[in-house]
C-alpha cells in the first residue's frame, strides 16, 4: 500500500488554550496511539491533502523530532461549518500486528443485467479490511460482469489474499436493479429465472465476518 509522509512537531501542552492556538495557526492537533504512551503532535493542515481528500487509501509515515512512526489514520474530526480539520487520531503500525482500515472498491466489467437495461447499485464505495501492514490492499476489485437483473454480489463471494473483511459475509456490495425500461422490454422475466442460481453461486448468506480487534 502507498504511504504518505506527514511532518509534525511534538506538543508539550494539550490544553484547550494551546489547541485553539494551533488551529488559529492552521495547524492540526494530532495523537498517535499503539506504541506505548500516546504521542501528541501537530501538523500543517495542508499535509492532510493527500491523505483525506482522495479516494485512494494510504498508510502514513509520521516524522516527529527525528522519529519516524508508521501509522494509519483512525479518526478525523471536521468543523461542522467550515470543514476545517479539528483533530486527527493515528494508530501505530507493527509488522506482525493486524490493523483495520478502509480501502476503496473498484468495479470492473459490464454487468449482463445492465446490458439488458437494468441499473447497477453500489452499496459500498469503501470496505473495511483487516490485515498485517504488508498485506493491506490498495483497493478491492469487484467484477460485476456475471450479474443479471435481480442479482446481488455479497462480501462472502469476494476472494481475498492475505486479508479479511470486517463486514458480514451476507452484506451486499453491488446489486442490479430492474429499471422501467427493462420492465417494458420484457427483460425482467427472463433474468428473474436466473436470480436464485446466481445468488447462490455468489455466496448468499454466510455467517458474519470477524470483527476488528480494538
Amino acid at each position: 500500500m502507498k504511504s504518505i509522509t506527514i511532518q509534525g512537531t511534538k506538543r508539550e501542552s494539550v490544553g484547550k488554550k494551546s489547541t485553539k492556538a494551533l488551529r488559529d495557526a492552521e495547524l492540526v492537533p494530532c495523537v498517535v496511539y499503539g506504541g506505548g504512551a500516546p504521542l501528541n503532535f501537530s501538523a500543517e493542515e495542508r499535509a492532510f491533502k493527500g491523505l483525506v481528500y482522495t479516494p485512494e487509501a494510504h498508510t502514513v509515515s509520521i516524522e516527529v523530532d527525528g522519529q519516524t512512526i508508521p501509522a494509519v489514520l483512525q479518526d478525523i474530526q471536521f468543523h461542522p461549518i467550515t470543514d476545517k480539520i479539528l483533530h486527527a487520531d493515528f494508530y501505530q503500525l507493527s509488522d506482525d500486528k493486524p490493523v483495520v482500515m478502509e480501502v476503496p472498491v473498484r468495479l470492473v466489467g459490464r454487468s449482463k443485467g445492465v446490458v439488458a437495461g437494468g441499473v447497477l447499485r453500489q452499496s459500498f464505495r469503501k470496505l473495511k479490511v483487516k490485515a498485517i501492514p504488508a498485506n493491506l490492499p490498495d483497493e478491492v476489485v469487484v467484477d460485476v460482469t456475471p450479474l443479471r437483473i435481480g442479482n446481488k454480489l455479497y462480501i462472502g463471494s469476494i476472494k481475498t489474499v492475505g486479508y479479511s473483511f470486517v463486514h458480514p459475509d451476507n452484506a451486499v456490495v453491488v446489486a442490479v436493479k430492474m429499471s422501467r425500461n427493462a420492465m417494458k422490454g420484457g427483460a425482467a422475466q427472463e433474468d428473474d429465472e436466473d436470480e436464485e442460481e446466481v445468488a447462490t453461486e455468489e455466496g448468499a448468506a454466510p455467517e458474519a465476518a470477524e470483527t476488528a480487534a480494538e
